[in-house]
């Protein structure tokens, strides 16, 4: 954390569940912090139009604005500044539902200690922030306007800390371009390139906005679908393949795409590291990739 005052927003209209914040924030940052308590999301965005603070704590049942939609506006208002969100035990699903709407944490109100409020906000803030870093170029492939190697390694790493945190599953899809090669030597490179933009573009619309899509370079993809059920393996390649027939199924098509596709679930009672998972989800591929060659 910075050594200035971490200044923080709460926006939070019951006033016991306020004091019971600034309570476990003085515990864990003693005086070295600044918090401004407005009750309702308008008077927040008042605010947030004077100072925008480092962090912003909002809870999901605001006489003005409930759930998602609380996210939504905050982030709207403050797309600099990151958000997490406070709910109850009852309403935990709705904290799920909210870092799928932008959200970078959740706090399950009762249950707030001085190490768990430290780590969530500093988290916020850190993943944020890299979250803005990988906007650069250095973390962008070029073509494809997807991450590269290096951005998702670095995204897909944070998210799986949060995963475990959280004990949310996921799933991690390898995803290779079939017929790449044949295309450039037919079509040419130009065209191979534009069968590459073609299949980011249908990748990227498969999934949410909250799910990580790079190229890791040639004609191999990655997705890492930030909540999954375990057992969705077949669901998730029946999703890519439809996508692909509506795709193909246009007129005038010189060639159609295709995938081999490797997908592996995680985050229920496993946790592989990154390398392990994609390792795991490419042999999926190769297999499905000889498979389709009729060599498996």
């Amino acid at each position: 954390m910075p050594a200035e005052s971490l200044k923080i927003l709460l926006v939070e209209d019951n006033p016991g569940d306020a004091r019971l914040f600034k309570e476990a924030l003085k515990e864990a940052y003693a005086s070295k912090f600044d918090l401004v308590h407005c009750s309702s999301l308008a008077q927040a965005l008042d605010q947030l139009a004077k100072t925008p603070p480092d962090v912003i704590v909002v809870d999901l049942g605001l006489p003005d604005a409930f759930g998602i939609d609380a996210v939504q506006r905050t982030r709207a208002n403050a797309p600099a500044v990151p958000v997490v969100v406070l709910t109850s035990r009852v309403d935990e699903a709705l904290g799920t539902q909210a870092l799928h709407a932008g959200a970078q944490d959740y706090l399950i109100k009762g249950e707030l200690d001085p190490h768990l409020l430290s780590r969530a906000l500093r988290y916020a803030i850190e993943r944020h922030r890299m979250q803005a870093a990988l906007q650069s170029e250095s973390l962008m492939d070029e073509l494809t306007k997807l991450y590269n190697r290096r951005g998702f390694m670095a995204l897909a790493g944070s998210h799986l800390k949060l995963a475990e945190r959280t004990r949310a599953g996921f799933a991690l899809v390898f995803v290779d371009l079939d017929g790449l090669k044949q295309i450039n030597d037919t079509l040419g490179h130009l065209e191979g390139d534009h069968a590459l933009v073609e299949a980011a573009a249908l990748l990227n619309g498969s999934v949410r906005q909250c799910d990580i899509v790079a190229r890791l370079g040639g004609d191999e993809f990655v997705l890492l679908l930030t909540t999954a059920e375990k057992g969705s393996e077949d669901g998730i390649r029946h999703r890519l393949q439809e996508q692909l027939d509506v795709c193909n199924s246009q007129p005038g098509r010189r060639y159609s795409l295709s995938f081999s596709v490797g997908v592996v679930t995680a985050g229920f009672d496993r946790w592989p590291t990154l390398e392990d998972l994609l390792a795991e989800a490419d042999a999926l591929m190769y297999r499905q990739k000889q498979k389709q060659k009729g060599l498996a």
